[in-house]
């Protein structure tokens, strides 16, 4: 553990994915506190960890918390993330890491920058599938090659299983950002950030009335040309080709790398060293560490996402009524 992690830091939420950044503290032995709310998800965080939340909310334990930590990590519902984050930088937090995508709204997102920048803290927004390995491991040989030329990928997502989901209001109306900017930010982490872009939408669903179906293209601030595609109401799944002079490497699924050379239509896996996304939640713990550590390079903090969201909203145009 570095010098500048000794005292307890506070994990918000007790769900499925506070559950995984609680198995990355203690890997990394970490001291924590976790708060959550319900008794239900406290039991079943205790029964994986071993470590029992103080169940109430954050309001509650904020009444009277024994010590304000450097550190804090967010992992509530999306619907609960701006508040929770705003909550603890008042309490005088310096450090969040937020998950993604920070905000339920572009408005609530927008707070959180201002509130950040008054109070000089930094909240990191979690996109963990920056550091996959296959991702660390496709920017490293991209480099090798130097440099992406152009790029393509899909967030097509499965209606036909979200619909049934049970979610807060206005979650599934906001889905694009809550769930497909998970693969539109790595695609623009490894190609780099739109110049120019042009997009088209047409469709829409009960619960996702904006679009269904998404295509476009454009120019990255890098010079490589790029376009996706996405639709919602037909099979598909997220995935993004990047290519170079010499090579096409292939991230589908995310979680694996393969190339194929040029002269040939051969494609074959490469081998990466995946053990702590085998035994973590891919990306989460290197993820988790970097942020702990200061090493903020692969982080995106959320005055990036609110730049990001200038083109999120026209990937998806009409998504800025439900503000």
């Amino acid at each position: 553990m570095s010098d500048n992690v000794k005292k307890t830091i506070w994990l918000l939420g007790t769900g499925p994915m506070g559950v995984e950044y609680g198995k990355v503290l203690q890997s990394l032995q970490v001291p924590f506190e976790v708060i959550g709310r319900g008794a239900e998800s406290a039991t079943k965080f205790e029964a994986v960890t071993g470590i029992a939340p103080r169940i109430g909310g954050l309001s509650d334990f904020l009444r009277n918390p024994a010590e304000i930590p450097l550190y804090a990590i967010v992992a509530v519902s999306v619907e609960q993330l701006a508040s929770v984050a705003e909550q603890l930088l008042d309490a005088g937090v310096k450090k969040i890491l937020l998950e993604k995508p920070g905000a339920l709204t572009v408005s609530e997102l927008e707070s959180v920058v201002h509130k950040a920048e008054q109070k000089q803290a930094e909240v990191f927004i979690a996109y963990n599938r920056r550091f996959y390995s296959s991702v660390m491991k496709a920017e490293e040989l991209i480099r090798e090659d130097g440099g992406v030329t152009s790029f393509q990928f899909e967030f097509t997502e499965w209606s036909h299983v979200i619909e049934g989901l049970k979610k807060a209001p206005g979650v599934k109306e906001q889905w694009f950002y809550v769930n497909s900017t998970h693969v539109i930010d790595m695609a623009f982490f490894l190609g780099g950030k739109p110049k120019q872009l042009q997009s088209f939408t047409a469709g829409g669903t009960r619960w996702h009335q904006s679009a269904s179906v998404f295509a476009g293209a454009g120019i990255s601030e890098n010079g490589a040309l790029f376009s996706y595609h996405a639709n919602w109401e037909a099979p598909g799944r997220w995935g993004l080709e990047l290519l170079t002079k010499k090579h096409r490497f292939i991230l589908r699924p995310l979680e694996k790398l393969q190339v194929q050379n040029i002269g040939s239509v051969t494609q074959e896996f490469v081998v990466i060293d995946d053990s702590l996304d085998v035994q973590f939640k891919p990306g989460v713990y290197r993820e988790v560490s970097a942020f702990l550590h200061g090493e903020n390079t692969r982080l995106s903090s959320v005055r990036d996402q609110l730049k990001s969201y200038t083109y999120f909203e026209m990937i998806n145009p009409q998504q800025s009524k439900h503000k």
